[in-house]
């Protein structure tokens, strides 16, 4: 592809509102707006679970739009499989993004210790 043609991938929130996700290729830069977790229904959930349909390295920056958990509950994810670019977004959202995301790693651990435990 060359570096002015533009492509956008819709990895979320496409048929449904959840798993925000969408990869622009463009410019030589690879800018994936969104990085949210599929949440609701059980097949939406298992979503989550698929192997990324693009190689996480690739990505040299994400932009979060706002910080509910399905626009960015996916980047521990993104990081564990090799993303090491910058996250940006304006302070607000990233102050409460990371509020969010310890909130739901929180919840996440207890379920893991205790699977009967309700959040």
């Amino acid at each position: 592809m060359s570096n002015n043609t533009i492509k956008i991938q819709f990895l979320g929130a496409a048929g449904t509102v959840t798993g925000s996700k969408y990869l622009i290729t463009a410019f030589g830069k690879n800018i994936l707006i969104d990085c949210g977790l599929f949440q609701g229904l059980k097949e939406l959930r298992l979503l989550n679970w698929e192997p990324l349909s693009f190689p996480p390295a690739q990505i040299d920056v994400v932009l979060l739009t706002h910080a509910h958990l399905d626009h960015t509950g996916y980047l521990p994810r993104l990081v564990k499989e090799g993303f090491t670019g910058n996250i940006i977004g304006t302070s607000p959202t990233l102050q409460v993004a990371e509020i969010i995301l310890k909130d739901s790693a929180k919840i996440q651990e207890e379920r893991r210790c205790c699977p009967g435990k309700q959040a």
